[in-house]
């Protein structure tokens, strides 16, 4: 194996190490500015798991609005202004 050879070889690992570090990082939540500190990303707070629930129940509101007969819809609907 010549210089060159041993050179590129040397590059490309250097370069996969990088790539497998920042999607270990990237998957762990760990981030980092342009100074080089390094900071933790929760991912599980309290008030998104709220908004996600909330967001679901409304794209089931949403899709039975979608699939069901427009018939039983305006029924449901017409329903609902008479309960106000």
């Amino acid at each position: 194996m010549n210089w060159p050879t041993a050179v590129v070889i040397i590059v490309m690992v250097v370069c996969a190490a990088k790539v497998l570090n920042a999607r270990y990082r990237a998957r762990h939540g760990i981030i980092e500015d342009m100074n080089g500190n390094q900071s933790y990303i929760s991912r599980g707070s309290q008030e998104k798991d709220r908004e996600l629930e909330e967001l679901r129940e409304r794209v089931k509101v949403l899709e039975a609005i979608a699939t069901d007969p427009a018939r039983r819809t305006a029924e449901e609907i017409e329903r609902l202004r008479d309960e106000r």
